[in-house]
C-alpha cells in the first residue's frame, strides 16, 4: 500500500522509538500525526494487513521488518532533504519540517542518490538524527536525555527534536546547537563554559552525549 499517508505513518512510529524505548500505541499515533483516532484504527489494520505492521487491540504498534525497511527508506528521505535545504539553501532548522515532509514524497531515488552524494553521504540532518544510509543503516551513539542527565554530567549535544520551532529558535539564540558541550548544573547547564539558564521545555528536546569527546 504505498502511499504518502502510509509511510508518514511508518516514519512516525519508527521515529518514536528512535531516542526511548517505550512503544508507540495508537493514542499516541494519533497526537502524533494530529489525526482522529478511528482514522488511526483503520490505517493500522490496514498497515497490518499489509504487513508493515504488528498490533493487537489497545496494544502498541511496532514495525516489522517489512515496515522497518520501509520507514528507514522515508527517514532517509525526509532527513536528506533537511540537510539539504539548510546547506543548500540557508534555511534555519526550525523551518525545513515542514518542507521536507512535502518534498519527501516527490522527489525521485535519482534525485535523491544526487542530493546525497552532493552533500558528501552526510550521517546526520541539522538537529542530529542520524540518516540512514542507502541500505538502510543507521549509526548512533550512546545518548542520555538532557532531563534526565544527573549533575555535573558533561557531553556533547547529539540532537534537538524539531517537534517546538520556537523552542528550537530559543535555543539557536542561546548558541545551543548539534555539538555544543553541555555540562548539567543546578541552574540549567554550562553551555561551552558558560552558565546557562534553559528556556521551559528545553531539557526533554535535547539529547546528550554518554561522555564528552
Amino acid at each position: 500500500m504505498a502511499s504518502p499517508a502510509a509511510d508518514d505513518y511508518l516514519k512516525t512510529v519508527y521515529a518514536h522509538t528512535e531516542w526511548q524505548d517505550a512503544p508507540i500505541t495508537p493514542s499516541v499515533l494519533a497526537a502524533k500525526l494530529g489525526i482522529a483516532p478511528s482514522s488511526v484504527t483503520e490505517m493500522v489494520k490496514k498497515l497490518a494487513a499489509s504487513g508493515l505492521v504488528s498490533h493487537v487491540p489497545y496494544g502498541a504498534v511496532r514495525l516489522t521488518d517489512a515496515g522497518a525497511e520501509r520507514a528507514l527508506a522515508i527517514v532517509r528521505r525526509h532527513r536528506l532533504i533537511e540537510t539539504w535545504l539548510v546547506r543548500e539553501f540557508d534555511y534555519a532548522w526550525d523551518e525545513v519540517h515542514d518542507e521536507a515532509e512535502v518534498l519527501e514524497h516527490t522527489i525521485s531515488d535519482r534525485l535523491l542518490e544526487g542530493i546525497d552524494a552532493r552533500l558528501g553521504r552526510p550521517r546526520f540532518d541539522p538537529h542530529g538524527d542520524a540518516i540512514p544510509d542507502a541500505a538502510g543503516e543507521v549509526v548512533r551513539e550512546p545518548f542520555v536525555l538532557l532531563a534526565d542527565a544527573p549533575l555535573g554530567h558533561q557531553g556533547r549535544v547529539l540532537r534537538v527534536a524539531d517537534t517546538d520551532a520556537e523552542l528550537l529558535r530559543a535555543l539557536e539564540a542561546l548558541g545551543l546547537a548539534v555539538s555544543s558541550l553541555v555540562r548539567v548544573t543546578a541552574g540549567g547547564i554550562e553551555l561551552d563554559g558558560a552558565p546557562t539558564a534553559l528556556p521551559d521545555g528545553a531539557a526533554e528536546i535535547v539529547w546528550l552525549s554518554v561522555a564528552s569527546q
